[in-house]
């Protein structure tokens, strides 16, 4: 006798197959794969597209420099990693100094800039922070700016993208470690006039606009002979409108680097304006070898007028003419083949005899204004018979009017 399940019971029910954990993660990478969006493999996009990417480029990228900003706030006090904090690394060129150049408002006479204002600290901070905090994330954010530029650009102005952006980040940062290791120096130079009778004390906002500018500016001057070498590659500036011009050079050189340094101290404008001096000759070196290998490639008759005639053409480049040999008779054959015998044994299509000629007629076709010929006569009919008369007689035969008429 059976009896029936409880239904307040929980009978066990046969469980399912697991599936391994590496099946079920590879799954869902393969789910993960299939909902992402097909790339796009042409790169044509609508003026829609073009703005929605760069909605989400510049999303990302104001979202690494904030974290950037966020890291720089914390490493201005702080020293992560055994490092020297950021405060105390843009200090370094001021704390460099003499004693007796620089005041001191505590009992151990540490070295501290001056503040003046009750948020001057913390918006310096701050703006140390951004600024850092730019720097850091720049790998990240130049990446989102390559990601939108480099779709619309061919192989090759990507190759030349790559170098020029390489060199261009290399000597600002070369300008900028020149300018710390120069900015003690000039400073040394700018608060040593006149200490017999007073005693500088910086504020913290004057100071890193001063170190700052000092960075932009020294930078930014390095660029000049990149400038200089774009331009020659590209065919706008060529080494023979600038040989020339060296003195002149140097003398705009000179007075561009005492106009855009910071104080105007001599040490800084001589130190950067030597070595732009130095890197524009570097410069101009490589438009000469440009131009050397361009013009080596490049014929002569290329850079004349349209209306210029190009010369006549040299024999020594030229090949001797060689005679060309006659043609030889064909030989009739030996074996006695006929033509046909010999197409038959190759396999090939025998020729077909030509069709004859189609008979062609005595008659002459009518030229226009020209009376058609009479209808030939039945042979029954005599040249004798007349013709019939309007009284129903026939006439004697043809008279001589018929032949005038």
């Amino acid at each position: 006798m059976t009896t029936a399940p409880n239904p307040g019971s929980n009978p066990q029910r046969p469980r399912r197959p697991q599936r391994p954990r590496g099946a079920t993660r590879a799954g869902a990478l393969a789910r993960l794969r299939a909902a992402r969006k097909p790339k796009n493999p042409t790169g044509d996009m609508t003026l829609v597209e073009h703005l929605q990417e760069l909605r989400r480029r510049l999303f990302f990228a104001v979202l690494f420099i904030g974290i950037g900003t966020i890291v720089g706030f914390y490493w201005y006090a702080q020293a992560p990693f055994g490092w020297p904090s950021l405060g105390d690394f843009l200090r370094g060129p001021y704390c460099d100094l003499p004693a007796n150049l620089r005041a001191s408002f505590t009992n151990d006479n540490e070295c501290r800039l001056l503040a003046t204002k009750p948020f001057e600290m913390f918006m310096l901070r701050l703006k140390v922070g951004a600024l850092a905090g730019l720097v850091i994330s720049s790998p990240f954010w130049l990446y989102q700016v390559w990601a939108f530029v480099v779709p619309g650009l061919h192989k090759n102005e990507r190759r030349w993208t790559y170098i020029f952006v390489f060199f261009a980040v290399l000597l600002f940062l070369t300008g900028a470690f020149l300018s710390y290791f120069v900015m003690s120096q000039g400073l040394e130079f700018l608060l040593s006039v006149g200490d017999e009778f007073q005693t500088t004390a910086l504020s913290g906002g004057d100071y890193y606009n001063y170190f700052l500018a000092m960075l932009v500016i020294f930078g930014i001057s390095f660029e000049v002979p990149l400038v200089i070498v774009m331009l020659n590659i590209l065919g706008i500036l060529e080494y023979t409108a600038i040989q020339g011009k060296r003195r002149l050079i140097i003398v705009i050189v000179m007075i561009f680097a005492a106009v855009l340094t910071p104080g105007g101290e001599p040490i800084a404008m001589v130190t950067m304006g030597t070595a732009v001096c130095l890197l524009v000759e570097i410069a101009f070196q490589f438009c000469r070898i440009n131009d050397k290998r361009r013009n080596r490639e490049r014929p002569e008759w290329m850079d004349l007028d349209d209306e210029q005639a190009s010369g006549p053409i040299g024999s020594a480049g030229l090949e001797a003419p060689t005679p060309v040999t006659a043609p030889e008779p064909v030989q009739p054959s030996s074996s006695g083949y006929s033509r046909a015998q010999v197409r038959r044994e190759q396999g090939l299509p025998q020729q077909q005899p030509p069709a004859p000629a189609r008979p062609t007629s005595s008659r002459r076709r009518p030229q226009p204004g020209m009376m058609p010929p009479a209808p030939p006569q039945a042979p029954n009919q005599s040249a004798s018979q007349g013709k019939q008369t309007p009284g129903g007689g026939a006439s004697a035969g043809p008279s001589i009017f018929d032949d005038v008429l």
